[in-house]
């Protein structure tokens, strides 16, 4: 805005200035042509009046040479009624007619001008002629062009320097509007905009500030009743498994046990996904680090139940990704918590992490179970059950990955089992 208003003023500006700059300097330059015309025309009479003034002829040449000793509208020469010349001009057939008709002329050129008068003296016609030159005939127009052209200038940069001003104090407060909701949109929804400026923009910053603080309102609303709603489900839940350990068919009571283990990590989830803050996408992260975190603190798990667990991060190298680190320890945990829940025990584990030459990075995890059944029904989000988890946690590794820009691939590990990679877009510089 700024920019396109600047343009406008002074687009606007150096046409006023040009159309009143252009016509005084060519109003100068024909005032000083008029100015050195007409200072030429008394020098040229006041010489005519030095040699009339005289008593005879021979006295002329001495008064004429004493007038135009100093002179300052031209070279001025009196002729003689014989045609001899005193002063700087020899004679010409001007001069001649001059002498003959005894009549005055003034001619303007662009390079200069010429005054030619005539006078009756002692004995004859005396003929005065000055030659104007141009530098005396555009005396001071170079300056005086010169000088209103910086005054033009000056101007432009005046009226640029205030539209400017003018345009900042006007796009400032739409610059505060558009990071705010850059901020919101980010997952920041505590910020909120001063209410100042322009009314049309105050108006702007009363709405957002109101939109911020109802979904706010909606976001706690909806993490309560997902809290309510875990409470109600445990219970039932609860219940469920205790009841299976009434079933005397050790087949079907395991079975069960698997079915309800799995419901209670299916709400676990659901329950961690809502109460989760919002995503903020402006967080950034190394991922080497928090995946070699995560991995050390499920090695554990993995000694205890004999899984030979691989992990690969590369050494003393930040990989930054666009992720919140929360939030990329979610996304780990449900990578490894998936291949323990539903893979035997023993089953070898890997966790790589490697960078991509645009920049991405990628995190793999592969297992050598028995492989993902529905693969396509994973990377939908939709509930499925495999080596590597529910769909719903998959929905969770995906979403995160698309926040950060990336996305989310499944296949066929070369262990044999399920192998997940996530790719995460680079953090900005």
């Amino acid at each position: 805005m700024r920019r396109q208003l600047s343009i406008l003023v002074g687009a606007t500006t150096s046409a006023v200035v040009l159309a009143f700059l252009i016509p005084l300097a060519l109003a100068w330059r024909i005032h000083a042509e008029d100015l050195a015309v007409t200072g030429a025309q008394f020098q040229t009479a006041s010489a005519l009046n030095a040699a009339i003034s005289q008593r005879s002829l021979k006295e002329v040449p001495a008064a004429v040479t004493r007038f135009i000793g100093d002179l300052r509208f031209g070279r001025t020469t009196v002729y003689l009624p014989d045609g001899s010349p005193v002063g700087p001009q020899p004679t010409d057939p001007e001069i001649t007619d001059a002498l003959r008709s005894g009549h005055s002329d003034d001619r303007r050129a662009d390079g200069g001008a010429v005054v030619v008068q005539t006078s009756l003296g002692l004995s004859g016609t005396l003929v005065a002629r000055t030659v104007v030159p141009r530098e005396i005939y555009h005396r001071g127009v170079a300056m005086t062009t010169a000088t209103l052209a910086a005054l033009g200038m000056a101007l432009l940069l005046i009226a640029m320097f205030a539209a400017d001003r003018l345009g900042r104090r006007i796009s400032a407060p739409v610059h505060r509007l558009a990071g705010a909701a850059q901020t919101m949109r980010d997952g920041n929804l505590d910020v909120r905009l001063p209410e100042r400026g322009p009314p049309e923009v105050v108006a702007l910053a009363t709405a957002l500030n109101q939109l911020a603080s109802r979904v706010q309102a909606l976001l706690a609303e909806s993490r309560d009743s997902v809290a309510d709603l875990s409470h109600r489900l445990r219970t039932p839940v609860t219940a469920l498994r205790l009841d299976t350990e009434n079933i005397t068919d050790p087949e079907i009571a395991e079975r069960l046990r698997q079915h309800v283990s799995q419901l209670e990590r299916t709400i676990d989830a659901i329950v961690h996904d809502a109460r989760r803050p919002t995503r903020a996408t402006g967080n950034a992260c190394d991922v080497g680090k928090v995946v070699k975190e995560r991995a050390d603190f499920w090695s554990a798990l993995a000694e205890e139940q004999g899984r030979q667990m691989r992990i690969s991060v590369p050494p003393d190298r930040e990989l930054r990704a666009r992720l919140d680190p929360a939030e990329l320890q979610d996304v780990v945990d449900v990578l490894i918590d998936n291949v323990f829940a539903h893979t035997d025990e023993g089953v070898p584990l890997e966790v790589w992490v490697a960078p991509r030459p645009n920049g991405a990075i990628v995190i793999t995890v592969e297992d050598g179970g028995h492989g993902l059944p529905q693969e396509d029904i994973i990377t939908r989000g939709s509930s499925g059950a495999g080596s590597t988890g529910t769909g719903l946690g998959m929905d969770i590794v995906r979403r995160a990955a698309k926040t950060s820009g990336g996305e989310m691939e499944v296949g066929r590990s070369r262990l044999g089992g399920a192998l997940v990679r996530v790719v995460l877009g680079p953090a900005e510089r």
